[in-house]
């Protein structure tokens, strides 16, 4: 064994060493100049030297092209193996160029992003198709930013108010084509109410100058005043209004409001339907639920509500009605009812009125006086839109109530389901 190993590695040891030098040479030469194709996708073209004035469709702020390109290279295998999209660009000069034309790509167009890399060196022929670039006018405008209902939901004991104010704008560059589509439908805007956790809102109320009752104000992060337009920029562009500074999104504490005052209860007839209910011959059956008090008819039960703020309840308490539509229909036998207020006009400037004495709230206090009117007077119409009544913490005040033998019978309970059968075509 010791003479084999001897054989093989100490005889001739000159020669063999210098065979296997030479050997390792001539594959290093040889890897060196062999030469490939290939071809790699999703590379980004970048145009330069834009007209003054001009733009291009589908150009993003970074002066990028929204398509990428695809090229085949044809050069030194090494160089070629160790390319990516991300080491090149495609580079195309549109100077003194007008309208619509064809740019050919070459190996001059072709730049190497990777400083370890030398296209020059390794890359010896490009091939691509064409790509057509199109000028058209830069123009800038005022695109509006629509504030939407938000999805998800408000954090544990609070409910979702309103969210103010409804519209901004902001002011966008890009080719005329695009911005004229953006300012005639706008951008909307929403916001996750699951971004928002109940620790956050329970800190605002907490504050030193937070306002009285259970309304809380959660102003928007700057992070969040940024909107997507994948035709312009290929990330989030920020909301230039200075409006958005004052965006928030309010919410009320869900807490049990007692309604001090009795609600009267009145019959509504549409006068298409009084050829078929008169009026002066429908009357109010017998109900726990009804009292009479000088010929007026109340509702006997206490009544609660949620959803809205104490000083909105104190203000309506004494301006509302229940009223009964008087219209069954062969499809439901069942009348339908709602709380109405009376004079809705003269309740909201009264709730205005003492919203803009309250100095304790500085977010508001801060805020121009017709601003802040208008901000005051959506939040006065979103307690109106949202207002129910209860009867318990629990327990949401729903009735029965149908014509029998002329005599509204009303009791308290959830409506049925409609019978299917009612709904069935012959």
């Amino acid at each position: 064994m010791i003479t084999l190993l001897h054989k093989i590695f100490l005889e001739n040891w000159q020669r063999k060493l210098t065979s296997v030098v030479l050997a390792a040479i001539i594959w290093f030469l040889v890897n060196q100049s062999l030469i490939t194709s290939r071809t790699i996708s999703n590379i980004p073209v970048r145009v330069i030297n834009i007209p003054p004035g001009q733009t291009i469709v589908d150009l993003q702020a970074n002066g990028i092209l929204t398509k990428r390109h695809t090229l085949t290279l044809v050069g030194n295998k090494t160089v070629l193996d160790e390319l990516t999209s991300n080491d090149l660009e495609i580079v195309i000069d549109a100077q003194n160029k007008k309208g619509e034309w064809i740019a050919s790509i070459s190996k001059r167009n072709v730049t190497s992003l990777n400083p370890e890399i030398d296209l020059i060196k390794g890359v010896s022929r490009v091939s691509s198709s064409s790509v057509i670039i199109r000028l058209t006018r830069l123009v800038t405008e005022k695109i509006p930013i629509f504030i939407t209902q938000p999805i998800g939901e408000a954090p544990r004991d609070y409910q979702y108010l309103d969210i103010w104010p409804y519209q901004l704008n902001m002011n966008v560059s890009g080719p005329e084509e695009v911005i004229k589509r953006l300012k005639a439908k706008g951008i909307r805007l929403t916001f996750d109410l699951n971004d928002i956790t109940k620790t956050e809102l329970d800190t605002l109320r907490s504050l030193p100058n937070s306002p009285h009752g259970d309304a809380v104000s959660y102003f928007v992060p700057e992070q969040w005043k940024r909107v997507n337009i994948p035709l312009l920029s290929d990330v989030p562009i920020e909301i230039d209004d200075p409006a958005a500074k004052e965006l928030r999104i309010d919410f009320i504490r869900i807490s049990l409001l007692p309604v001090n005052s009795e609600i009267p209860v009145s019959l509504y007839f549409p006068t298409e339907k009084l050829d078929s209910y008169n009026p002066q011959t429908v009357t109010w059956g017998p109900s726990p639920l009804l009292k009479k008090r000088d010929g007026l008819v109340l509702f006997s039960k206490p009544l609660y509500a949620k959803g809205v703020s104490q000083l909105f309840v104190s203000i309506v308490e004494q301006m509302m009605q229940l009223n009964v539509i008087v219209d069954p229909t062969i499809e439901n036998q069942y009348l339908n009812w709602s709380i109405e207020f009376i004079n809705p006009r003269l309740l909201e400037d009264r709730f205005v009125s003492v919203m803009m004495a309250d100095v304790s709230d500085a977010e508001v206090r801060d805020l121009q006086p017709l601003v802040r009117e208008e901000y005051l007077r959506n939040r006065f119409r979103s307690y109106m839109n949202r207002f129910q009544l209860y009867l318990s913490d629990d327990k949401r005040l729903e009735m029965q109530i149908h014509l029998e033998d002329n005599k509204i019978m009303i009791k308290e309970g959830s409506l049925p389901l409609p019978n299917s059968a009612l709904f069935r075509k012959e």
